[in-house]
């Protein structure tokens, strides 16, 4: 499936074929006012790596800044609201449902935002700017505990960031 955010399919190929620049090399915000509504959903995952002893505090609810996966869930879906304002390209987009999940394993916890909404264009970057904000809410809340004598993270790292899945549905009227 092509990128929802390119003009006309276009999504590999030359300079010739960027959206957000104009011919004279100007950024530019894709104009996507004449195409239709459709309904979209993305997924995106990524993970912390974590020491198993933080794990646990963390299931265990042991952790001193609080419920780490509440507040992770609550930015998570801050980030995704709030994507256009960061994002300087990205169309301010109407959301229409935020689901967030997460995955404990031993050393790493995996994160799962999957955003839908009804518009012309597609929330993808919404799906990673939750992952990647929820996992850093994850390591704010767990620094404490996760750094090593000398004030480091050997143990600590945000990894696999990527979108799993993208899906468009034009709308029936």
């Amino acid at each position: 499936m092509s990128d929802d955010r390119s003009v006309d399919g276009a999504g590999e190929g030359s300079a010739d074929d960027l959206t957000h620049t104009t011919a004279e090399g100007d950024v530019q915000m894709v104009d996507v006012g004449d195409k239709p509504d459709s309904e979209r959903r993305a997924v995106a995952a990524g993970e912390i790596r974590l020491q198993p002893a933080t794990i646990e505090a963390i299931r265990a609810d042991e952790i001193g800044k609080g419920d780490v996966l509440a507040t992770a869930r609550i930015g998570a879906i801050q980030a995704v609201k709030h994507t256009w304002e960061t994002i300087p390209m990205c169309h301010q987009i109407p959301i229409t449902n935020v689901d967030t999940e997460f995955d404990l394993e031993e050393d790493r916890i995996e994160l799962r935002v999957g955003v839908e909404t009804t518009g012309k264009t597609g929330c993808e970057m919404e799906a990673l700017e939750g992952v990647t904000t929820g996992l850093n809410v994850v390591w704010d809340m767990v620094k404490a505990v996760e750094k090593d004598a000398d004030g480091q993270y050997p143990d600590t790292g945000i990894e696999n960031v990527r979108v799993l899945e993208k899906e468009k549905r034009q709308r029936e009227e």
